[in-house]
């Protein structure tokens, strides 16, 4: 099977607000040490930047966000309750802090290992902590490089999906964004739900999460 190409580093040296709803449709792929390799299609995804307070790197720079300084394309991991690890792409220009913070992914199939329980199978990876247990990522992972070849890299949306993403803009009126329910808003494309983001005390007016329309596999609508 023909994969899409990877995405470069080049394509992901721009603000997290522009890169975060493009990278919906796109693949995350995870590769283990003895060569297996899980792919997901990304379908919710959250922005943060140099300026943001609810980023990491807002206050200053630190052992812990450094990373989110450098280039892009370098995966910034972190763990939050002690317990769940959340998975970042690098964004932007080498020196400023930003990252597109991946939200949700659709496995198909879903990997061995997962113990499904009672849950349901597409909301395996619906959310941050999720998709990182799914993936067995955790803090080994934070530094290191998006490219094929490495633990972790991404594709861009295959021709189908890309298809059905300009497909859904066509059919819409394009007048910008309209008010849905409180706080949030919905885009153009009606693939692609635009709304502010979930889980943080700062910045929480800002609309910078978006998410593809009607997909089980979202963390919340």
């Amino acid at each position: 099977m023909t994969h899409p190409q990877p995405i470069q580093a080049s394509w992901l040296s721009r603000c997290s607000t522009a890169v975060a709803p493009e990278l919906l449709g796109c693949t995350l792929v995870r590769c283990f040490p003895d060569g297996r390799v899980v792919r997901g299609q990304i379908v919710e995804t959250e922005a943060y930047t140099a300026d943001d307070p609810a980023c990491h790197a807002y206050r200053r720079r630190s052992l812990r966000n450094a990373v989110m300084f450098g280039p892009a394309g370098w995966a910034y991991v972190y763990l939050i309750y002690g317990m769940y690890h959340c998975l970042n792409v690098v964004t932007d220009l080498d020196g400023v802090a930003s990252a597109v913070l991946i939200r949700a992914l659709t496995l198909d199939p879903i990997p061995s290992w997962v113990d499904l329980g009672k849950g349901k199978p597409e909301r395996v990876a619906a959310g941050p902590g999720k998709l990182c247990r799914a993936l067995q990522i955790n803090l080994s992972l934070s530094e290191t490089r998006f490219a094929p070849g490495q633990p972790l890299w991404l594709e861009h949306r295959s021709l189908e999906v890309q298809h059905q993403f300009e497909q859904a803009e066509r059919s819409e009126p394009q007048h910008g964004l309209e008010s849905t329910t409180a706080g949030a808003t919905s885009a153009t494309n009606s693939l692609i739900v635009q709304t502010t983001r979930i889980g943080i005390t700062q910045g929480v007016d800002l609309p910078w999460r978006w998410y593809v329309g009607g997909c089980k596999a979202v963390s919340k609508r």
